[in-house]
Order: structure tokens, then C-alpha cells, then sequence
């Protein structure tokens, strides 16, 4: 349902921004603002990447990846024309608010480091290593020594 109030709510939103400021400034300086910052986007999703990222990787995972994550997003948002995903792209860019998102999605994600137990055995059978007893290796009785 949030997915549908999205993609019919964000563009009716967009539309309404556009004519709205571009009565306000002019054609021309609302397309180069778009078009600007569509550019910029490009050039930020470009630059996410190098060594830097990869020493940040080796100590703590999650927040280089996170940060890095949502830049693209950032990125991809500046991308879009219009001016609502303008300005979250650019909200995006500044880091208080990539620490605050990603506070608020630590607190609602909870990470799985080991699988789940199950309680439905992946063949249809079941088989307990414990109860069958290993055979051990008993040399046969011409090998003995009397």
C-alpha cells in the first residue's frame, strides 16, 4: 500500500513543485537547476568508490557500507528530476542526517549472525547421528595374536 501512495503521490508531488517554481524563477532556471543537479548526482554516485572505502570495510562493516549506501541513494535521488527528491538527495549528502537515518535503521533492523534452527528436515527424514553408534574398526580374528 506505502508503495502505491509512493509512486502516485511522488510524481503528482513533483509536477506540482515544478509548476509552482517554475512560475516563481523562469523555465530556464528551473531546468538548470534540474539539470544541475542531475549532474552532480552522476558525479557523486562516480566518486563512491577507492581504497579509502576498503580500509573503513576491514574494522566496522556496517557503517562504511551503510554511509556508502545511502550517498548512492543520495546520488540516484539528485538524478531524478525533481525538486522533493532534490532535496532529500541533498539531505542525504550531509552527514548528521546519514547518522540520524542510519541510528533509526539500526534501531528497526535487527542482524542475524547465525541461521535459524530448523525444525522441518531439508529431505523429508529425519536422522540422529547420536543414536546409531559409530562402528569402530575391529581387525580381523586371523590378525590377532594368541
Amino acid at each position: 500500500m506505502w508503495l502505491f501512495a509512493i509512486l502516485i503521490g511522488l510524481p503528482l508531488i513533483e509536477i506540482s513543485l515544478f509548476v509552482t517554481i517554475g512560475a516563481a524563477i523562469g523555465l530556464w532556471w528551473t531546468l538548470a537547476v534540474v539539470l544541475g543537479t542531475a549532474m552532480a548526482g552522476m558525479s557523486i554516485i562516480r566518486a563512491q568508490g577507492g581504497a579509502q572505502h576498503m580500509r573503513k570495510l576491514q574494522s566496522d562493516p556496517m557503517t562504511p557500507l551503510a554511509n556508502k549506501a545511502m550517498l548512492v541513494f543520495a546520488g540516484m535521488m539528485l538524478i531524478l528530476p525533481g525538486f522533493l527528491t532534490d532535496t532529500l538527495g541533498l539531505l542525504l549528502l550531509l552527514p548528521p542526517v546519514r547518522s540520524f537515518v542510519l541510528a533509526r535503521l539500526r534501531a528497526k533492523v535487527r542482524v542475524r549472525t547465525a541461521a535459524p534452527a530448523r525444525d522441518v528436515p531439508i529431505d523429508g527424514e529425519y536422522i540422529d547421528l547420536d543414536a546409531q553408534k559409530t562402528p569402530t574398526h575391529q581387525p580381523p580374528s586371523a590378525w590377532t595374536r594368541h
